[in-house]
């Protein structure tokens, strides 16, 4: 028999086991997955539970209910990847040897990289909503609170779903109108970023969307420590925001075991180099990277894994059959954003494309509209739910091609700057 061993049981190497005991045989492959815990959190719904749209159960599944029975799943912590050996070390000393080995690790919140930020306020007047306990916490924080100067910081720009920070921002905006207290919360959002994202287009749309919701925009803020006592955030050039509540996106990394195994990207941050295209690891070729733990450049979500997984597929089935690696991922993405009051925006881009103005997903009757806000938009994130525990999980294809098409784009192709 032949191993093949996915580092990580989230959801990219939930996906991919599913996808790879489809389509391998398993007269020859035996397939195992590695995790260091058994629960798994629909994480694009942390977002709503601080305001009360989801109840912390709606998020909690186990990770072993989306697997095929025929994986087998260990619970453990991996110590580190020994690529020269073809094998996985466990702590407690267990090995793993592989023939093909994806790395599905992820990405993690680590608050404690920056100072002061998991200091005495910790979750009293300091939280985050990128996971569970910070998002259960900030919800019971914000039932009773009284008002004041609302912070919302992202530590870095590197970041899982990078525009939840602006969702929160829109979403407190219209919780705290709906409570009758708006006049009572000055919202601001501080972020090391010259503007409101990353692409042009889309900066444009989301920097009126904050002026129209009198949301305050502090850019080119790098934050270097949080001052407990005098409730402020410090910036590298000693400017200086206050705060009565902070809402934080800590910096994000990869796992740190990459560290351990030298698989690591230069920078420090534990994401594993990989072709942008073909989605195989710089170092080793029968090495595979997917989802939040590579390096190539496209968000790091949920729709990215997706569309990835249908590149990977395709590459793995050519490594094994001693082919040309032609699959070929244009980092595309898309993103539904929530604005509010029933109310979603929607950005579709890619490596080489902005995001565009035009129809989404058929090119004539939508139903959802590209960098325009509408309900259509907003039921659209909120059939995602639905959408990943019982397709996405599963690996089954989406209606929805895994290169980002220019059908229903108001413009025929358009260079990022």
């Amino acid at each position: 028999m032949k191993n093949l061993v996915i580092l990580g049981a989230g959801t990219a190497g939930t996906m991919m086991a599913n996808k790879l005991y489809r389509d391998l045989n398993r007269k020859i492959w035996n397939i195992t997955i590695i995790d260091k815990d058994e629960i798994h959190y629909y994480q694009p719904g942390f977002l709503f539970i601080p305001f009360g749209i989801y109840q912390p159960e709606d998020v909690v599944r186990t990770k072993a209910e989306f697997l095929p029975k025929g994986v087998n799943f260990i619970i453990g912590n991996i110590a580190r990847i020994e690529g020269e050996k073809n094998q996985v070390l466990l702590k407690g000393g267990r090995t793993l040897p592989y023939d093909i080995l994806v790395i599905a690790t992820g990405a993690n919140v680590v608050p404690e990289e920056t100072p002061g930020l998991t200091g005495s306020l910790w979750h009293k007047d300091i939280f985050d909503f990128y996971t569970y306990e910070g998002a259960t916490h900030l919800a019971k924080k914000l039932e009773n609170w009284e008002g004041g100067k609302l912070v919302i910081n992202l530590a870095e720009t590197l970041i899982k779903c990078p525009v939840a920070p602006l969702e929160f921002a829109f979403l407190a905006d219209a919780y705290f109108t709906e409570k009758g207290m708006r006049s009572k919360v000055e919202i601001s959002y501080v972020t090391p970023l010259s503007g409101a994202f990353t692409k042009p287009k889309a900066t444009k749309m989301l920097s009126a969307l904050l002026e129209e919701k009198q949301i305050h925009v502090v850019p080119d803020f790098y934050l270097q420590e949080v001052d407990n006592d005098r409730k402020v955030l410090v910036s590298y050039d000693q400017k200086e925001v206050p705060f009565d509540l902070l809402v934080s996106i800590p910096v994000n990394k990869g796992a740190d075991m990459i560290a351990a195994s030298n698989l690591g990207d230069e920078d420090g941050l534990n994401f594993v180099p990989t072709d942008k295209q073909t989605l195989q690891s710089k170092k080793f070729e029968n090495v595979f990277v997917i989802g939040d733990a590579t390096n190539v450049p496209a968000s790091k979500a949920g729709s990215v894994a997706h569309f990835e997984g249908e590149i990977l597929l395709e590459n793995i089935l050519s490594y094994i059959n001693k082919l040309p690696l032609e699959a070929k991922f244009d980092g595309h993405a898309n993103c539904f954003i929530e604005t509010g009051y029933g109310k979603a925006a929607l950005i579709d881009f890619n490596y080489e494309t902005e995001p565009l103005a035009g129809k989404f997903p058929w090119p004539v009757v939508g139903p959802m509209g590209l960098l325009k806000v509408n309900r259509a938009n907003h039921f659209g994130k909120l059939a995602f739910k639905w959408i990943y525990w019982h397709i996405l999980l599963t690996g089954r294809s989406l209606p929805v091609s895994s290169h980002m098409s220019m059908a229903g784009k108001e413009i025929e192709k358009e260079k990022s700057v």
